[in-house]
């Protein structure tokens, strides 16, 4: 049944695909050359992406191989529940939009270490800023173009290492011509992300249909609803196996939070898209990227819980294997072997889009990162605009290199590369959600405490992973472990939450013990005016929320 490799309709497909992103990054290029002499404007496209623009790309730099492969393989190990992920980064995007824009322009912040220079100190920013570069090279972008290379090797049968090389080769044209064409380029990925995304999920509900006897995807999608109701609740019982992994009402009141609103409200590379443009273009941009935030479980999640109810049938039963074992990220390049040709050849140019997009994005941040709060700083203070322009476009290729050399090593375990990254970068999201949070909105919060946060809450995350096998109590008021392998460990979503409160409260007696804090003359400028919102915008905003309740309601 399954139909290895793409075939030349397939390909020609992807080379359609190709050639109209990199000749309308080339054409936007050319257009706005003059300009990218400044590196605001090659960094941040400043004034020049419009809302449509920002919001496409923030989802193109959001949605990538974690999501495609990473997310569709929990969908078929968890779920629907896996979608919390999604459905609570549109209500996560709100706030930003509503509260953390506003600040971050009025202080004419365009960088997340500049932020802490200008609010904690230049120690608490390097800091920072070096360790922001080690995550976003050695997991966030080196993990992307694993998981991507790999589906793409999987789909196609091109080697893994051409694979790795060629999305790279193309991520580095498109970062090369800076944030403009990133950010316009990424409206055409998100396109044929969403339209190839479509095209998957149409043909997973049509074969779920066409096995189970019915006459169309409402039917297939019937089929999965009554076939596998244990894979449509959003909220998860302890007595799930499962549940380590999504700790029932931490989604809603803890955890989740803490990774929604660090990665959307406080990464350089999610924000950068916005902090170039005026609040009201800005804030429009995050609604639209909320609106399409809600959308993304049926594309990333259905094909996976499709792919589990035909494997749970007795279909795909060596192709899901590994070394042996089930293998839950080979899910949805399964499914993809099974296409037709030429719809094959448009999911692929999906993937592919949802991957280039999310490298090119990271290697902006990566570049922009390195280049204004590292090189401008600390190696060439007298830098002028046009040899910072070079000196990022060097860090973008240095980056995709270091990418290329890491990849093949790395380990996904058998949770699944969607929860691998959420794990590891969780061990320092509370700490850095923490000072980020106290800063805003706290005046008397010292560089101290924002020291603290940082080194402290990442100690304390690893020292409370190993808690229950270190003290052998695996059940108590302020927790419950589950086996991980051979040992109790407390689940990772639920850790953050205890860790991000240890943080707070740490900060919160650092501060109150320094005498200075009652003046502290690094406290951001904030008033309610601020805050305001359009009529539009507020209009937008309740219909996502109510959206957001209304699937919260029906698959609790």
């Amino acid at each position: 049944m399954q139909s290895n490799g793409l075939q030349t309709l397939d390909y020609l497909v992807f080379l359609f695909y190709f050639v109209v992103v990199a000749g309308y990054g080339y054409w936007i290029y050319n257009k706005k050359k003059s300009e990218l002499s400044d590196s605001n404007d090659f960094f941040l496209a400043e004034g020049s992406l419009t809302w449509w623009a920002i919001g496409a790309s923030l989802i193109a730099s959001n949605i990538s191989a974690e999501q495609f492969i990473g997310m569709s393989g929990n969908g078929f190990r968890l779920g629907l529940a896996i979608a919390t992920y999604e459905w609570m980064a549109a209500a996560t995007l709100l706030i930003v939009a509503i509260f953390f824009m506003p600040i971050y322009l009025k202080n004419k912040i365009f960088t997340m270490p500049q932020f802490l220079s200008q609010r904690y100190s230049p120690t608490v920013s390097l800091i920072m800023a070096v360790f922001w570069l080690l995550l976003y090279v050695a997991v966030n972008l080196t993990s992307i173009l694993y998981l991507g290379a790999l589906a793409v090797t999987t789909i196609s049968g091109i080697d893994f290492t051409v694979c790795m090389i060629g999305m790279s080769v193309f991520a580095v044209i498109i970062t090369l011509g800076g944030m403009k064409v990133i950010g316009f380029t990424d409206v055409i990925q998100v396109f044929f992300l969403i339209l190839g995304g479509l095209a998957t999920t149409y043909l997973a509900l049509q074969m779920v249909s066409d096995h189970f006897g019915g006459d169309g995807v409402m039917s297939g999608l019937n089929h999965l609803m009554t076939k596998a109701p244990e894979h449509f609740h959003m909220i998860l019982n302890k007595d799930n196996a499962n549940y380590p992994s999504l700790p029932g009402l931490t989604v809603l009141i803890g955890g989740m939070w803490i990774i929604n609103l660090n990665y959307w409200g406080c990464n350089q590379y999610i924000t950068q898209r916005a902090l170039g443009a005026d609040l009201p273009t800005a804030r429009n941009g995050i609604l639209f990227a909320a609106f399409l935030k809600m959308l993304m479980p049926i594309i990333v999640v259905l094909p996976g819980i499709a792919a589990y109810l035909l494997h749970k049938d007795g279909m795909f039963q060596q192709e899901m294997l590994k070394d042996g074992v089930i293998n839950q990220d080979s899910a949805y390049p399964v499914l993809l072997n099974l296409l037709p040709a030429g719809l094959k050849g448009l999911s692929f140019a999906a993937l592919t889009a949802a991957v280039v997009a999310s490298m090119a994005g990271k290697a902006n941040s990566i570049s922009t990162i390195f280049t204004l709060d590292i090189y401008k700083k600390y190696i060439n203070k007298e830098a002028n605009e046009k040899q910072l322009v070079n000196i990022g476009r060097i860090a973008v290729v240095a980056a995709m290199v270091l990418a290329i050399a890491i990849a093949p090593f790395m380990g996904i375990d058998k949770k699944g590369g969607f929860e691998f990254i959420q794990e590891y970068t969780g061990y320092v999201s509370p700490g850095i959600f923490a000072l980020f949070i106290m800063g805003f909105f706290w005046k008397r919060t010292t560089s101290n405490a924002a020291l603290f946060a940082m080194i402290g809450g990442l100690a304390f995350s690893i020292l409370t992973k190993y808690i229950p096998a270190w003290t052998g109590v695996n059940d108590c008021m302020f927790y419950t472990a589950f086996l991980d392998g051979d040992v109790y460990m407390i689940p990772f979503m639920d850790r953050m939450g205890w860790v991000f409160i240890f943080c707070v409260v740490s900060m919160v007696i650092i501060s109150l013990a320094d005498p200075e804090s009652k003046n502290n003359p690094k406290g951001l400028e904030i008033d309610a005016k601020m805050f305001k919102l359009e009529p539009s915008f507020i209009a937008g905003t309740v219909i996502v929320v109510m959206g957001i309740v209304a699937l919260y309601t029906y698959f609790w």
